[in-house]
Parts: C-alpha cells; sequence; structure tokens
C-alpha cells in the first residue's frame, strides 16, 4: 500500500486488496464493471478486477464460455481500461501462462509493438515471479518482458515481499 500504485490489476475476486486499503485509510476505487469506470475517482489507486468481483456476480469469470466470452476485450469495462496495460511496466505474472486472458492481453500490446513502427520506443516491461521458470521466462522475453524472481531458495512469500521492500527503498531514495 506504501508504494502507492495509481492501478492494481488483479484476477482475484476476493476483497484482500481493498480490505487493505481499508485497514490503512487509503483511498481507491473498484473496478469490476462499466458503472465503476464511470464512478471511479481520480488520484486514487484503481483495483481493477479483470475477472470480477465477488459483490458483482454478473462480472465474475468463472466457467470456460466466461474466459472465451472475455478474450474478445470488446466489453465496456475492456475498452475502458485498455489503454492502461500499455502503461504498466510491471506486474506479478504467476497465473499469466495459465490465464488464457492475460497471455492474450499481454501478447496483443506486444504485437501491436511490433506492427506500431516503434518498437524501440516501448518502455521497459517487467514481471515478477515467485520461482524461476524457463518456459515463462521464454514466453514472456519473446513479448519483450524481463522476469525477476527471488533468489534461489527464498520461499514465494519471502521473495514477494523482499521484492515489495526493494522498489519501497528504490522509490525513497529517488525522492
Amino acid at each position: 500500500m506504501e508504494l502507492d500504485f495509481p492501478t492494481i490489476y488483479t484476477t482475484n475476486y476476493d476483497r484482500n486488496l481493498e480490505t487493505a486499503f481499508d485497514v490503512l485509510e487509503k483511498p481507491y476505487a473498484k473496478i469490476s464493471n462499466a458503472k465503476d469506470i464511470a464512478g471511479a475517482r481520480s488520484g486514487v489507486t484503481h483495483i481493477i478486477k479483470f475477472h470480477g468481483d465477488f459483490d458483482d456476480d454478473a462480472s465474475l469469470v468463472l466457467t470456460e464460455t466466461d474466459f472465451l466470452n472475455r478474450l474478445a476485450f470488446d466489453s465496456p469495462l475492456d475498452i475502458g481500461f485498455a489503454p492502461m496495460p500499455w502503461e504498466a511496466r510491471c506486474f506479478s505474472s504467476d497465473t499469466a501462462l495459465s490465464d488464457p486472458n492475460i497471455r492474450l492481453l499481454l501478447h496483443r500490446i506486444w504485437q501491436s509493438w511490433e506492427e506500431s513502427g516503434h518498437r524501440q520506443d516501448r518502455p521497459r516491461s517487467f514481471a515478477f515471479v515467485t520461482q524461476r521458470n524457463p518456459v515463462q521466462e521464454a514466453v514472456l522475453a519473446n513479448w519483450g518482458i524481463t522476469t525477476i524472481a527471488p533468489p534461489d531458495g527464498v520461499s514465494p512469500d519471502d521473495g514477494v515481499t523482499r521484492f515489495l521492500l526493494d522498489i519501497r527503498q528504490r522509490n525513497d531514495r529517488k525522492k
């Protein structure tokens, strides 16, 4: 929460992120449908619930049909936040290769840069993974994404904690 990310994408349906923001009394806007986009306050962290939210049953992506429908990326929710992934430079990708929607989104971003004639201008992108996976690293590298993993022997939980603390320390040094 201390990192003040402007946007957080999640495929989780739970309220864990929102609860953390509430506990720390930090303002946020939860976005899981088109109405949420219209009402989202600016200047606060946007928590984009890519596969929906338990508070909105219609937004949930649970079945194979739901996943296939999401592949079109043409709902009002998709159109509303379609530009945002272009700005994302760092994300956690342990589920990226198992989630067809996220894989397609990353591929389309890569493809658009490739076809734009401005591939060299694409901002560097990074994916934090809790465990090294050579296949995942190769796929992400093909899409212009560099993976960052904790040292061998570090648990996934400790790896995430160390990664976020490192970002916070680097941000503090820049200030």
